[in-house]
């Protein structure tokens, strides 16, 4: 039986003729760039998490970019991170020139050890960036505490976790400023690039809006440098139509998750997503943790399973971060996550029958 690690056919075919209608009517008024179907997307997604102010940004990429410049990250500043995340967490610190500064991951949640991070902090910190890791929000209590004794803004990577909650705040809503990524791979993905920046600052909104259209204000005149940040008004309306289904569609992979749970509950060699209490978790990935997990991965592609390693590599070991100094020892919980976890297919579309050909397959590729 075929099961892809995704299906985004299946998720398209129920709202194909609205996304069409949609499309059709932005070529009609030929508004491309901005204007009111970027608005309306930006004043939903406002209102969906739960914070005064979202900005429509180019990718979810640029939007970590864009609250780095937004805060002032210079060179010589320090940003402290999770290494076991998408490279774009760290790639956007040092593409300032400032420094990545890697905390290590819990082992269960697989988010950055909130009580690691304090130890990290030095002088030259001026933000923390947690990583809301496969649609989970990491420990924002702890984090929120901390810069707030610090003086620091925080970034929340929520690139993975667009309507997860923590203790009932949203993701994005929680931090200083919260960046979305809408790569078609997410929950709430796009018909290619795009990503979204919130905040409740108002002053840091005005300056993003500037810093999104190279730093212009009024047009042609510029205070500041920023660049070619916009969210295409075609991405607008397609994310429009599909964010009113996000709900509904993080049910149905939570349902999933539960389905695989209870499958694998009897096998002590898997482990299953550990959530955090007080948490709502949005599955962006459902990734389990096996000892054996290069053989489990065979298995499934030998029975026409979907599966991917998230993170064969984690970011304090990669080539292009030698300089930081890091080396193998250095960060155990994430090299350990780097060598045992496994995504499973969990798209809300997923049949009963397909679910228990992916547990059937992975509780008898790991006995």
């Amino acid at each position: 039986m075929n099961v892809p690690l995704l299906d985004l056919k299946a998720q398209y075919a129920p709202i194909k003729a609205e996304v069409m209608a949609a499309v059709g009517a932005l070529f009609d008024s030929q508004q491309f760039i901005l204007g009111p179907a970027v608005s309306s997307f930006e004043a939903a997604c406002a209102a969906y998490i739960g914070t005064p102010h979202a900005l429509g940004i180019s990718s979810g990429t640029d939007a970590l970019l864009i609250a780095l410049m937004a805060l002032d990250i210079k060179p010589g500043d320090e940003v402290i991170t999770s290494p076991y995340t998408f490279f774009a967490t760290a790639g956007s610190i040092a593409r300032l020139g400032a420094k990545p500064v890697f905390v290590d991951i819990e082992p269960g949640t697989l988010n950055i050890n909130a009580a690691q991070i304090e130890r990290a902090i030095t002088r030259k910190t001026r933000a923390l960036m947690p990583v809301h890791l496969f649609g989970q929000c990491a420990d924002m209590e702890t984090i929120g505490a901390l810069a707030s004794a610090h003086k620091l803004g925080i970034i929340e990577d929520a690139a993975q976790a667009i309507g997860a909650t923590f203790n009932g705040r949203k993701a994005g809503a929680m931090g200083t400023i919260g960046c979305f990524s809408f790569f078609p791979s997410k929950n709430l993905g796009g018909a290619g690039d795009g990503g979204l920046c919130t905040t409740a600052d108002a002053a840091l909104h005005e300056k993003m809006v500037k810093l999104r259209n190279h730093g212009s204000h009024p047009k042609y005149y510029h205070a500041t440098i920023g660049g070619n940040f916009r969210l295409d008004a075609l991405q607008a309306v397609v994310l429009s139509v599909k964010v009113k289904c996000l709900d509904q569609w993080h049910e149905g992979r939570r349902r999933n998750a539960a389905f695989y749970d209870a499958a694998f509950a009897g096998c002590a060699t898997i482990g299953r997503p550990v959530v955090r209490p007080g948490n709502y978790m949005i599955y962006n990935q459902y990734v389990i943790r096996v000892p054996n997990r290069d053989k489990v991965l065979e298995a499934l592609k030998a029975a026409q399973v979907g599966a991917e390693i998230y993170y064969p590599v984690p970011l304090h070991l990669q080539e292009c971060f030698r300089y930081l100094g890091y080396k193998e020892g250095s960060m155990p919980e994430s090299e350990r996550a780097a060598r045992e976890t496994l995504a499973l297919p969990i798209y809300p579309e997923l049949t009963d029958a397909q679910k228990q050909h992916v547990a059937d397959t992975v509780t008898n590729a790991v006995a």
